[in-house]
């Protein structure tokens, strides 16, 4: 458990970063509040009674002070093509591990493309997408894979009733969308293709009791980088609902609401993972409600095996690769449900 060590959450008065400080206040860590807008900094401060540290991406000196004492911290502030570099770097100069929650899939890339080396160099610990997009999807194939070294495809089903993007969602699709130039991507043939047309809409035979569904094929998220990252499948593809690809696309839909006393909203998720060699087929199942309030238990759980040394790996690396895929799911029991048939 986290013995009151400091943790850093930058963008903390965020949607995600508030689900992040309350679980990590239930895990005994100690959350230090951080972020670019001191105003709803000293709020949340009001609010919670921990201590805050404004801090700008603009500002190394600024981020070395608040990263000042903790043993981790966790990045909740998109876009992340302009916050992960920075808060990165001064991780890495603080000699503590970085997390993040990035969905974007330019972003994490360039975070592998970029820190690996250095990270691994210096013995650093850096996790991107250590979230509901990226972080679980890859837990999950990695379990599904089980004793397989290899796969020839991957697939990735979200059936999601809904998807009522926050403000962040908003800002990061905006800023993936710029740097796409109004093209779509998938991973095909052992890489990011970009292209111009349309995606398919095929069903999916989603498990019951959701059963089959109608899905925007290749509606990639952040597991198109994380999965191949250590995995060797040449074809990774993920599913979105229609519905909830239409919510998350629609200009004009609301904010998440709160529908319990967590904070979370009515919104649920199935994860439903194949993979594929030759004629053999794997699969893993997850269940659960809001997928931005089951980040941070994600994440946290990431953060707790980072600093009591439950890793496999040292430098930049994905969730399947750097924890024990099946172990690391089991203890997320109480968050969702889980049926991990390989």
């Amino acid at each position: 458990m986290g013995s009151e060590q400091a943790v850093t959450v930058f963008g903390a008065y965020g949607h995600t970063g508030r689900f992040v400080v309350a679980q990590l206040r239930d895990r005994g860590f100690a959350p230090i509040l951080s972020g670019r807008d001191a105003d709803k900094l000293k709020l949340l401060a009001s609010e919670t009674g921990l201590e805050d540290r404004a801090a700008s991406v603009d500002d190394p000196a600024s981020l070395d002070r608040a990263l000042a004492g903790a043993a981790a911290v966790i990045n909740c502030a998109g876009p992340f093509a302009t916050t992960a570099a920075p808060v990165i770097e001064a991780a890495l100069r603080a000699g503590i591990p970085y997390v993040d929650v990035a969905a974007e899939i330019e972003a994490n890339a360039d975070t592998f493309t970029h820190f690996s080396d250095r990270a691994r160099a210096a013995g650093a610990v850096i996790v991107p997408a250590m979230a509901f997009y990226g972080g679980l999807g890859d837990l999950l194939t990695t379990a599904a894979m089980g004793d397989w070294t290899a796969a020839d495809e991957a697939h990735i089903a979200y059936g999601l009733s809904s998807w009522h993007p926050t403000a962040g969602t908003r800002a990061a699709g905006a800023v993936s969308r710029q740097r796409r130039d109004g093209r779509r991507v998938r991973y095909a043939n052992g890489r990011l293709e970009y292209r111009h047309d349309d995606p398919p809409t095929l069903e999916w035979p989603f498990p019951d009791p959701m059963g089959p569904r109608a899905v925007i094929g290749e509606f990639s998220m952040a597991d198109i980088v994380t999965v191949p990252s250590h995995l060797a499948i040449p074809e990774v593809r993920t599913y979105m609902t229609v519905e909830a690809a239409k919510d998350v696309l629609t200009p004009d839909t609301p904010t998440p609401v709160p529908a319990d006393e967590l904070g979370r909203s009515a919104q649920t998720f199935l994860v439903d993972v194949v993979v594929r060699l030759g004629g053999s087929e794997r699969r893993a199942v997850a269940r659960g409600q809001d997928i931005y309030a089951v980040t941070a238990p994600l994440v946290v759980e990431a953060v707790d095996r980072i600093l009591t040394g439950r890793t496999r790996t040292v430098g930049v690396a994905s969730a399947g690769e750097i924890f024990d895929a099946p172990d690391f799911l089991r203890a997320m029991s109480s968050h969702m449900s889980l049926d991990l048939r390989s």
